[in-house]
């Protein structure tokens, strides 16, 4: 019984040296720090609807970044069109930079009077989130951080 404890306890010493070491104990220079934070949505427009989506962005996603932009919190906005596709993927990518992570810390009643003033109410918020179902389906929704490399 002796043996088997102690063959355990020499298990479980030899799998924690093995074991990868945090980032924080790394002895390799960092050479590069923190930048800005991108939200990317992979956006699948549905069979003929993709000028109707755009004219929809324009007039919503574009209005609300604008906002945004003038708050402080959006650095840039891109829309990147995605050629040759095949079934499944999307055709287009929306790219939102913001100024750090912070941005996303704000209240719902935040959101909620932001929503008012460029769509009027939440109730129209909604109904124009129920009818961009019927232009397009998002693939994927992915919050990346830049990197840059240090001086």
């Amino acid at each position: 019984m002796k043996r088997i404890s102690l063959l355990l306890a020499i298990a479980v010493v030899v799998c924690t040296l093995a074991a990868p070491q945090p980032a924080a104990s790394q002895t390799t220079e960092r050479v590069f720090d923190q930048g800005t934070v991108w939200a990317i949505t992979y956006v699948e427009t549905k069979p003929n609807m993709f000028n109707s989506y755009l004219k929809n962005l324009s007039q919503v996603w574009r209005a609300f970044l604008e906002e945004q932009k003038t708050a402080g919190d959006v650095v840039s906005y891109k829309m990147l069109n995605v050629q040759n596709t095949r079934d499944g993927e999307p055709d287009l990518i929306l790219m939102t930079e913001f100024k750090n992570m912070a941005v996303f810390d704000q209240s719902f009643d935040d959101f909620d009077k932001l929503a008012e003033k460029v769509m009027g109410s939440l109730e129209d918020m909604q109904t124009d989130n129920i009818a961009r179902e019927d232009m397009r389906t998002i693939r994927s929704n992915v919050l990346t951080r830049e990197l840059h490399f240090k001086e």
